[in-house]
């Protein structure tokens, strides 16, 4: 590399030398579920520790928040639960909304095999619950086994690295949505109580003002985060759980550009131009600057920009709060309950082996049906390995057991089955995907005869 090209080299602040290794964790694939994963185990310690009262009195505390007329006051745990959990649904909207438009599931061809796998992830699981629970009143919590948790099972993937491949770690990605957009209903469908029609009514009036905002070429996040507490709140008094308020208005974000790509490349080089023939921190050069940020804004959507900007805070924060606050539940004479009860049993065979059967099973029927292609470089015995990934249901589990069952001995027992079953299936998944056949793929992808 000649001189004149060789890159110069800047200085290093402290603070970079600081964080540099929090960094770098966080570039990890693998990052987020193995954060994940502390807070889950550092909840059942603290929960199984002669401290177990203080764990749950820390989430019990009321906090109030707003202003004059419009104060709420909830508890550390319904505030993670209503409040930050909505941010993680309103990422999964903005998730599946990209998806619709311009990723996995953008065409009929390229949507049917993981979500017609995906259908029967939801419903094989829920008819194993159901004969488990039925005549119980363990039978509400049906809707739990029926989820995969995106992070955990995509977590496991990118440990296992180049042993599997790419197009598993999409398949899967693509499925957990469709999962996501299934529970989602059922949160809105199964899992509301009363409805208050005003609320209801004012939270519409507020995704219809985004929808208008949409169309008029508004592009600022701001305006529509502004709208969006307004629409929580509105959701929240209704009656329909609060997190559906993040799929609404995720819907409603922009997700096309307000600049023609080749207009943004000539007017990008013409002011890189004007910056490198600008002095040094001077106005020109600061005005260039500031006018090329600008046109970035433009070329960027706001549903990616957003979408970038949440995601770390999501798998950093709110996830691992979630799982800290929801995870703690006391073991030490519980299990011996869980293991011949129907809440821990229905969930644990729901999620262990009814989520991998029906996913495997639906797919390998919309192959041989000719209603869906699987992709050329996976072979059944790979699916069927990543089907069993989708037997971790953590998240989403845990969060429909406290809708279904409110507090008490029926969340503990779920709880436990959703633990077990998660572990056991992120594990047998693993070994089945460990042990695939080394023959090449493409050759295996035959549909099996009868």
């Amino acid at each position: 590399m000649s001189e004149e090209l060789r890159p110069t080299p800047t200085a290093v602040l402290p603070i970079q030398t600081l964080i540099s290794p929090f960094v770098r964790f966080a570039r990890m694939e693998a990052a987020s579920g193995i954060l994940l994963l502390a807070s889950t185990v550092a909840a059942l310690v603290w929960a199984n520790s002669p401290w177990a009262e203080s764990y749950h009195a820390l989430w019990n505390v009321q906090i109030p928040a707003g202003f004059g007329r419009f104060i709420l006051s909830e508890s550390g745990h319904q505030w993670i639960n209503d409040g930050l959990m909505s941010i993680f649904f309103f990422l999964v909207g903005l998730e599946i909304k990209r998806e619709v438009l311009i990723g996995e599931l953008s065409s009929l061809r390229q949507a049917a095999f993981p979500f017609l796998a995906a259908v029967g992830g939801t419903i094989v699981p829920a008819l194993f619950y159901l004969s488990v629970t039925h005549g119980t009143p363990a039978e509400k919590g049906w809707g739990i086994p029926m989820a995969t948790d995106i992070a955990f099972a995509l977590g496991v993937l990118a440990l296992l690295g180049s042993r599997v491949p790419v197009s598993l770690k999409i398949f899967v990605t693509a499925l957990a949505i469709v999962d996501d957009i299934i529970a989602v209903l059922v949160i809105a469908l199964f899992y509301t109580d009363r409805i208050q029609l005003f609320s209801l009514g004012v939270a519409l009036a507020g995704v219809a003002l985004c929808f208008g905002f949409n169309l008029l070429g508004v592009n600022k996040p701001a305006i529509y985060e502004a709208i969006g507490v307004c629409i929580w709140f509105a959701v929240l008094k209704s009656g329909v759980h609060a997190t559906v308020a993040g799929v609404m208005l995720a819907f409603t974000i922009p997700a096309r550009t307000y600049m023609d790509r080749d207009v943004f490349l000539r007017r990008g080089r013409w002011l890189l131009d004007r910056i490198e023939s600008a002095p040094e921190n001077s106005f020109e050069s600061h005005a260039a600057i500031h006018t090329l940020e600008a046109q970035c804004e433009l070329i960027e959507s706001p549903l990616h920009r957003i979408e970038h900007s949440l995601q770390p805070w999501v798998s950093f924060v709110v996830m691992p709060l979630f799982a800290f606050a929801n995870a703690g539940v006391r073991l030490w004479g519980n299990i011996s309950s869980a293991t011949r009860h129907p809440a821990s049993l229905g969930v644990a065979l729901g999620l262990f082996f009814g989520k991998p059967l029906g996913i495997w099973l639906f797919a390998w029927m919309s192959a041989r049906m000719g209603l869906a292609t699987p992709p050329a470089e996976l072979s059944w015995k790979t699916i069927f390995g990543g089907s069993w990934l989708c037997g971790i249901g953590f998240t989403m589990s845990l969060f429909i057991a406290g809708l279904a069952f409110g507090e008490g001995t029926l969340l503990d027992l779920a709880k436990i089955g959703t633990l077990a079953a998660s572990l056991a299936a992120g594990i047998c998944g693993s070994l089945v995907l460990l042990r695939r056949s080394p023959v090449p793929l493409s050759n295996s992808v035959q549909v099996p005869a009868a």
